[in-house]
């Protein structure tokens, strides 16, 4: 049986991280001039992002959006151990350095992988060279910041209205569509079955391992939202006879 691959616990492509850093680069939160840390460069005009595949797009779009969530925390962590400013990155590589450092954090301040047949881009591996000859000092002001702020974990750095949208997503199912090019509802169901999962009338019936046939689109299935990353783990979604909506 074929493995999906598993990219994001050991790092990411090199491609991923650029495009990450673009879509971050448009989405960041503006700072008032007293309170600004790091300089991004211009940010005018919408960013070309050239994706390989769908995981690579969800993959890119995820990692921008969790850099988004602890911007406040990353860009103190590279003030504080003195890794910001330095005169080798110019404002233009700024957006690569934050997203770079929060999945730095996310590893444990871990090496990432190399991926077999990856295109390697230099401003990337500049980068991730700088960050990882400094991965001690961040990793010290990390726990500076942390304990500046009383914070039991970097959840505390997550700004209010963020967390609250957390909440309410967590709460919501999911869903994916059975692509019927190339499976029929049947064989899906057969499927997951195999996998033990529990067909239920209705959301509310939910109990983790189990799912329904929508009311109104017989070719989409609603899941309970924690099962989102073994869903796309599985030979359905790798295979795309099963799309997240």
């Amino acid at each position: 049986k074929r493995a999906v691959p598993q990219i994001g616990k050991d790092g990411y492509p090199d491609s991923i991280y650029i495009n990450a850093a673009k879509i971050f680069q448009g989405l960041r939160t503006e700072k008032s001039s007293g309170k600004i840390l790091l300089r991004y460069g211009d940010a005018s005009g919408s960013p070309t992002v050239a994706f390989k595949d769908e995981q690579s797009r969800r993959v890119s779009y995820e990692l921008a959006f969790k850099t988004l969530k602890y911007q406040d925390l990353l860009e103190e962590m590279l003030v504080e151990s003195k890794v910001y400013p330095s005169y080798s990155i110019p404002d233009e590589l700024t957006s690569l350095l934050v997203v770079m450092l929060c999945d730095l954090q996310d590893r444990k301040f871990q090496n990432r992988k190399i991926f077999a047949e990856e295109e390697i881009v230099a401003e990337v591996q500049e980068i991730g060279n700088y960050l990882y000859s400094y991965e001690t000092k961040l990793a010290a002001a990390l726990a500076r910041c942390r304990i500046k702020h009383d914070a039991l974990s970097i959840e505390y750095f997550v700004p209010e209205t963020i967390s609250k949208q957390e909440q309410r997503t967590s709460a919501l199912p999911i869903c994916f569509w059975i692509n019927t090019f190339k499976i029929s509802l049947e064989d899906v169901i057969k499927d997951l079955e195999m996998k033990g999962f529990t067909k239920v009338e209705s959301v509310p019936n939910f109990d983790h391992y189990t799912y329904a046939v929508d009311q109104h689109c017989r070719d989409v299935l609603v899941f309970p939202s924690s099962l989102k990353e073994e869903l796309l783990n599985l030979d359905l979604s790798a295979d795309c006879k099963l799309l997240l909506q």
